[in-house]
């Protein structure tokens, strides 16, 4: 059994918190990069280039990618043969959290009750997700995601007779219902099957693949390439004044559901697509 100290997850947290927060994962620094030379409109490819010189000046001065910097969402994909000793895994992540947070100066948006809602002061807490693996790592990635964007996200429990097509035109419904709100390029996460809230988990963990890639199932790389397509005709365009660029990715993950079900969940991220991971 291999011991991993509280300590170590708080500072690998923190460390996360604010990298993410701070540098823009190259394969979306890539894909703005691609998204500059395909768009047509001049002021797309403007506002293309105005972004692109943000994620430097950004990542040389350590400053916050976007004033949002987020709700922590961490996913930990925790060894069956590991021990967490000192504290719990679920406060030291928290407190992760908290320290990156402050010592990087990033916004705290985290808010508790109803009403009034008041802020707690310190982004926590977190939403963890576990998934418990084989083997004695421990894998953390956190993903800082922006209250504009997660505003513009949705699930429709579809019937199954409403097949590829139904759940293309809720895809592309959601996206043109968020017009210029999740501050365009965007990157599509879809998670079909399951349950309700398991395709939601699943558009989010959508998210989290390098953008530069496809679904290793040859029939839904093809649908992430239809969806791409249909979302970049709907001309909303980089910040949503107009261009033929409104998406940069559309990534799909799939869970088997009951026979009478057919759960579709749609996430969106903000060009400043933003998550890190580590492996202790």
């Amino acid at each position: 059994m291999r011991e991993v100290s509280y300590q170590q997850i708080v500072e690998a947290v923190a460390r996360l918190a604010i990298e993410s927060n701070c540098r823009l994962g190259e394969d979306v620094r890539r894909g703005l990069e691609k998204a500059r030379a395909a768009e047509e409109s001049p002021l797309g490819r403007d506002i293309l280039e105005k972004i692109l010189e943000n994620v430097d000046l950004a990542a040389e001065k350590g400053l916050p990618l976007c004033q949002d910097t987020g709700q922590a969402l961490v996913f930990v994909d925790l060894g069956q043969e590991i021990r967490v000793t000192g504290g719990s895994l679920t406060e030291a992540v928290n407190q992760g959290v908290r320290q990156g947070y402050q010592e990087g100066f990033l916004r705290k948006s985290m808010v508790a009750g109803l009403d009034p809602r008041i802020n707690t002061g310190d982004n926590t807490p977190a939403v963890i997700f576990y998934n418990v693996v084989p083997g004695d790592s421990l894998k953390i990635t956190l993903l800082p995601k922006g209250g504009g964007s997660e505003n513009m996200g949705g699930v429709k429990m579809l019937q199954p007779a409403d097949g590829t097509a139904g759940i293309e035109e809720f895809v592309v419904e959601t996206v043109e219902r968020a017009d210029a709100n999740p501050c365009p390029p965007i990157i599509v996460g879809v998670g079909i099957g399951g349950t309700m809230e398991k395709a939601a988990l699943l558009s989010k963990q959508a998210l989290l693949r390098p953008l530069d890639t496809k679904n290793p199932d040859p029939r839904l790389a093809e649908m992430e390439a239809e969806l791409l397509e249909q979302i970049n005709s709907l001309g909303i365009g980089p910040q949503g004044m107009g261009g033929r660029i409104t998406a940069l990715g559309v990534h799909i993950e799939t869970y088997p559901t009951h026979i009478a079900c057919l759960p579709v969940a749609v996430s969106i991220n903000c060009h400043c697509a933003r998550h890190r991971e580590v492996v202790l």
